[in-house]
């Protein structure tokens, strides 16, 4: 398979015919040859991008009738749910399933999501007083949300439709156009939606996909005709992002990734605590931002919710992500698995205990495999303890009472999600005003309703999506006022 650059609704090589290779993770081998944007790539493309906003109609349509076109492009999305999702099953290595039935089915929500938002979004009107000239004076104040341009999006490799999408629905339903760049190691099923939103009439230049490396990103967030930027990734390409948009002044929201604890008390139902930490954990092998990789756990319950943890394990069916009933896949590369795979060495070099895992799989025998792994009695100082793993390595620590136990929840620089299991309401409360981050699920995992904020605090990023939330972003309040007579000064 060889793909194209979608630039202004056509598909395109890069310049000089550059490629590189897509290796699935779960055979090890090459599965496509993918153009790679140039910076000369990166300037046609939002080149177009800017041409169809200054001067195309999506801008100026109305949101209802850009909806009907979005309305489309999801119609789209869900017909080629199994295509969609066999591309990014192959391309990152998570389960058919899953990647079906949650990351496009939820592809093809967000896009329907914002179509409808945006329409139904009302704008913030104020009436005020004041002398001009010595007239006593009525003002209408009226703040309209305008887009605000060209936006640039960038994606991670983990869940690339959903991610995209997450970004694109609001971005695209406000008016602004856009330039994509998924990852170089798992583009495919970002690429294909190139041809989708042309079968919708979505205007040439709206959306514009530009896979490519590390020159492409740097070209796209410096580009001076850009005027916003989402990224979705590291903590230090995220400082790169924030510093070149810095010369522009672009708007920028970051998210940054997590090292979220689930804080587990002993009045907890124990089942389902175990059940939801190791979803939490081993869902998409780990490679999440909400992952749930530290558990605290009160000491008088930690043995008995281990146990049961390695039961979970247990039931876990790791093969080929494109058999069904496959729950785990393979990481996304061999390099990524020797970068687990060192956290989980040093970590037991400095004394934690391995209760499951740790190692690569010897089945399936080809694939970036990595066995769902457990460390126990981590020190607290250690890289696993503090430092995002992004895999299937679960870190315990344990906590004596609540003040310990939040305590415990906040000595991390992220701020992204945390997960309480408890049956007393009055606990959870408690604890969940007492962490510093920007997301709390008690008793279950990522349940995501997207009128919410999705967003973290600390070094886990800036801004929020989510309902109001990124349709601020991607709009330009402007007020209007309108001054009128307080008196009828002709009687």
């Amino acid at each position: 398979m060889e793909t194209r650059l979608f630039i202004h609704g056509d598909f395109f090589d890069a310049a000089g015919g550059a490629r590189f290779a897509d290796i699935e993770p779960a055979t090890e081998r090459e599965i496509a040859r993918v153009a790679s944007a140039s910076a000369a790539d990166i300037d046609r493309a939002v080149v177009a991008a800017r041409e169809a906003f200054d001067r195309g109609p999506w801008p100026r349509m109305t949101a209802e009738a850009r909806g009907k076109i979005l309305g489309r492009f999801a119609d789209g999305i869900e017909r080629r749910a199994r295509e969609l999702g066999t591309l990014e099953a192959r391309d990152v290595g998570k389960p058919l399933s899953e990647c079906i039935n949650h990351d496009v089915a939820r592809a093809a929500r967000n896009i329907r999501f914002f179509a409808a938002a945006a329409e139904t979004w009302t704008q913030e009107a104020a009436q005020s007083d004041a002398k001009f000239l010595g007239r006593d004076l009525r003002l209408m104040n009226v703040t309209t949300r305008p887009p605000i341009g060209v936006g640039v999006i960038i994606i991670p490799w983990n869940s690339p439709i959903m991610l995209a999408t997450w970004n694109l629905g609001p971005c695209l339903a406000a008016g602004n156009t856009c330039v994509m760049k998924p990852s170089e190691l798992a583009p495919l099923s970002s690429i294909a939606l190139g041809a989708i939103a042309n079968e919708a009439g979505v205007p040439p230049g709206v959306l514009n996909i530009v896979p490519g490396l590390g020159e492409a990103g740097a070209a796209l967030v410096a580009n001076p005709q850009v005027d916003a930027i989402a990224f979705t990734g590291g903590i230090a390409t995220g400082r790169r992002v924030m510093a070149a948009a810095a010369e522009s002044l672009k708007r920028v929201t970051l998210e940054l990734g997590g090292k979220s604890p689930n804080l587990v008390f002993a009045d907890a139902d124990l089942r389902l605590a175990a059940a939801g930490v190791a979803r939490s954990i081993y869902r998409s092998q780990g490679q999440s931002c909400v992952a749930g990789s530290r558990l605290l756990v009160d000491e008088r319950i930690a043995e008995d919710l281990i146990a049961a943890l390695k039961r979970e394990i247990a039931k876990l069916k790791v093969g080929d992500p494109l058999a069904d009933g496959t729950e785990y896949g393979p990481l996304i590369s061999a390099a990524h698995r020797e970068r687990v795979h060192r956290f989980v060495a040093e970590a037991v070099a400095s004394g934690a205990k391995l209760i499951a895992g740790g190692e690569a799989r010897k089945s399936p025998a080809v694939g970036f495999y990595y066995a769902p792994t457990i460390l126990d009695h981590v020190d607290s100082k250690s890289k696993a303890a503090h430092e995002e793993i992004f895999g299937p390595v679960l870190t315990i620590e344990r906590f004596a009472s609540e003040a310990d136990a939040i305590e415990q929840a906040n000595a991390t620089r992220y701020g992204l999600a945390a997960y309480l299991w408890s049956t007393n309401i009055d606990r959870a409360l408690r604890v969940a005003e007492q962490i510093k981050t920007g997301m709390v699920w008690v008793n279950s995992f990522f349940l995501r309703d997207l009128r919410t904020p999705f967003g973290g605090a600390k070094l886990s990023g800036l801004g929020r999506q989510g309902g109001r939330y990124a349709l601020e972003f991607w709009t330009e309040p402007k007020l209007i006022c309108l001054a009128y007579g307080a008196e009828d000064h002709d009687g």
